[in-house]
């Protein structure tokens, strides 16, 4: 059977609406340029998983040697094969640029800019709200725009709607407002792109129907919602949920610690229950970009309802005390080791981003840790073969020491923060004094009694 080429032979009944049918149509014979605003570990992948499937691609960012770098066949993120970026770049389906006046290029919008929270704790959407009115100034009849940033329900439609309308073009008439999750995990080997169900909502059923045919150019399997809020909804339930989760084995991990029992074992031993039960894990904090920030877009639009997120808020509570259970636990171990305390002490603190095996440190708990080793009088200094410096969270030009120069024994203490895969864990085992292990990194390996303080 011959595919079909026009809306009305497709079984939708619109073709009276132009401005939808020739959008449907280009999309259904992949003769659309796909626009992704924001090209970090959520655009750029997605970028090159529209690209891989014959569909052109252009990419917007700010940043001037991103674009180029692109442009060039590399990346400058971690993980990704630069000799696909290259392989696209030659075939002229992917191209980057900062010029947002192409953004009129583009059949389809996809933003994927980032979503943080302001010092009180409240939704920043000034990125979402700089990259609408940049589509507004440029936005022509038959373009679909799609938010794939975190943000709380309503955002689609209160916030990026309003915007794109006072170009006098309407909703669901001249252009089609949507909403799809990013699920990125970075690291991940098992899921990518488009391995990983992508769930759809719209600002109307126009605008799911578009997006719905768009995503499943590329991704496997779409999951369409009834609106947009319901998808804005999804991400931060996928994310509270994990967020309470952590918290719940974070709160077991100090209860098991003064009880003499180890955490991790009674996890690995829970686990094997082939019902009813699903393993999370304890660690130093929570970090990344979505965890720890996800849950209060939905606890500051929640009080807009008069309502209080009590369950939400106390997981917030416990996840964010971890780094500083962590340095009093550290303390104590110094001072049962060697009848001293923080101040003054050498500790190397192994892994600072905010989880193994990627070069992230967003919101990376380790970054907490070194502030409150420096607070307490501690010497600092860290390693990670994925992170060569820090420039963030009040850390400024601290270098990673290499793996060649380090001596163990110069520290009092090593502190492992983050379990990348490639670290010698054996050495670092057999060559310090005291190992304080918040990952588990060490389960498996050989130690003199005491020298490994898990926590």
């Amino acid at each position: 059977m011959s595919k079909p080429t026009t809306i009305k032979q497709a079984g939708f009944g619109r073709s009276e609406n132009s401005s939808f049918q020739d959008l449907y149509n280009k999309i259904y014979k992949d003769e659309i340029t796909v626009g992704v605003v924001g090209l970090g570990y959520v655009g750029l992948p997605l970028m090159m998983a529209i690209s891989s499937k014959n569909i052109n691609s252009l990419g917007f960012d700010v940043i001037q040697s991103r674009v180029d770098s692109l442009n060039d066949g590399k990346s400058y993120l971690k993980g990704f094969d630069e000799e696909k970026i290259s392989a696209l770049v030659e075939k002229k389906t992917f191209a980057a640029t900062t010029d947002m006046s192409r953004l009129a290029d583009a059949d389809a919008i996809l933003i994927c800019v980032p979503t943080p929270l302001t010092k009180n704790r409240e939704p920043d959407l000034g990125y979402v709200e700089a990259t609408a009115e940049s589509i507004a100034k440029h936005i022509r009849p038959g373009q679909l725009v799609v938010l794939e940033s975190t943000t709380y329900p309503g955002t689609s439609r209160d916030v990026i709607q309003p915007i794109l309308e006072k170009s006098g073009l309407k909703s669901e008439i001249d252009i089609f407002i949507a909403y799809s999750p990013e699920r990125e995990d970075p690291g991940n080997i098992h899921f990518d792109t488009s391995s990983t169900p992508k769930v759809v909502g719209g600002n109307g059923d126009k605008a799911r129907e578009l997006a719905v045919l768009l995503y499943s150019k590329f991704v496997k399997k779409v999951i369409p919602v009834s609106s947009s809020e319901t998808a804005e909804a999804v991400k931060l339930t996928e994310n509270i949920f994990r967020s309470i989760n952590i918290a719940l084995v974070n709160e077991l991990k100090v209860i098991y610690d003064k009880m003499g029992i180890d955490v991790w074992e009674v996890i690995e031993a829970a686990k094997t229950k082939p019902f009813g039960y699903m393993p999370f894990y304890p660690g130093p904090g929570l970090g990344g970009h979505c965890i720890p920030i996800d849950p209060f877009y939905l606890t500051w639009r929640s009080r807009e309802f008069g309502i209080s997120t009590k369950f939400i808020e106390l997981a917030g509570e416990i996840n964010s005390s971890m780094p500083a259970y962590v340095i009093d636990n550290l303390a104590l171990a110094l001072d049962k080791k060697y009848s001293r305390g923080l101040n003054g002490a050498k500790i190397l603190v192994i892994g600072v981003a905010y989880k193994k095996n990627v070069d992230d440190l967003r919101e990376s708990p380790a970054l907490d840790i070194i502030n409150l080793l420096t607070k307490r009088g501690a010497q600092v200094e860290f390693y990670d073969p994925l992170i060569h410096e820090i420039n963030e969270h009040g850390i400024e030009g601290k270098k990673s020491l290499e793996w060649d120069e380090i001596n163990f024994a110069d520290f009092d203490a090593a502190l492992i923060a983050t379990d990348h895969d490639i670290i010698d864990w054996q050495t670092i085992i057999d060559k310090s004094h005291l190992v304080i292990d918040t990952r588990n990194a060490t389960h498996h390996l050989e130690a003199a009694p005491n020298k490994i303080i898990k926590t």
